[in-house]
């Protein structure tokens, strides 16, 4: 991780001699997200703007993987971290969602980049802690891409999670701070996403039918230990 004295405010003001602010992607939780565009090469990324610096995205920065974005930089700084990341030219599954439902097909290509996404981040130890239609970039070649590690995390072994992170709906208990998340989180998010693909609904509401909503129901148990053991076995299963 490289890193500078500056304020987050200061190192935008920097990139904004050569880059000017296309929108404001998500500011949340203290956490800004910017599509910038390069003034004289007209070419777009991503910078975060973190309250709090991760070792996540220094991770992901060695990582090449066509279901993740290409993390170019992360940068430490007085008051946070800033990260340069390739900017997806495509649609939100939940964009798609608010259309129309997925063909079983079409969800279970989607499943499958988000899983392969899932099983790089999970053989380093890592949790995305937040899977859900808006993380989930369908671009115009229809690549498959998994975004937002603002609130993804190491594995550890303590006996719960220290800050409570997610989306209510797709968060699992454990995240909940009951218990220690692990990839089996990402799992029960995955299996939430798969359902609404598909039916519109949270899973307790409308259950997919025949091969999904069993594979749904696996992925979705209150027990970790009940669910997927690994994003493998859910690939398998699709």
């Amino acid at each position: 991780m490289t890193g500078t004295g500056a304020t987050r405010e200061e190192y935008l003001a920097r990139l904004l001699t050569e880059y000017r602010v296309v929108s404001v992607l998500s500011e949340k939780n203290g956490c800004r997200t910017l599509r910038l565009r390069h003034r004289a090469l007209g070419r777009d990324l991503v910078l975060h703007l973190l309250p709090f610096c991760s070792p996540v995205y220094e991770t992901l920065r060695s990582l090449r993987c066509v279901n993740l974005p290409e993390v170019y930089d992360a940068v430490r700084l007085s008051d946070g971290e800033a990260v340069l990341e390739e900017y997806v030219d495509g649609v939100t599954v939940a964009a798609v969602t608010e259309i129309r439902r997925y063909r079983y097909r079409e969800a279970r290509e989607v499943m499958i980049g988000v899983c392969s996404a899932l099983a790089v981040l999970h053989e380093r130890a890592l949790v995305h802690r937040d899977v859900k239609p808006e993380n989930v970039m369908i671009s115009a070649t229809g690549r498959v891409v998994l975004i937002d590690f603002n609130v993804s995390r190491t594995v550890s072994d303590r006996p719960r999670d220290t800050v409570v992170m997610g989306t209510v709906g797709y968060a699992p208990p454990e995240q909940l701070g009951i218990a220690q998340s692990d990839a089996r989180a990402d799992i029960y998010a995955a299996g939430v996403l798969f359902n609404v693909m598909l039916t519109g609904c949270h899973p307790s509401e409308t259950l997919a039918p025949g091969r999904a909503g069993r594979i749904v129901k696996k992925c979705t148990q209150v027990n970790p230990k009940d669910r997927y053991q690994n994003v493998r076995r859910l690939l398998n299963a699709l």
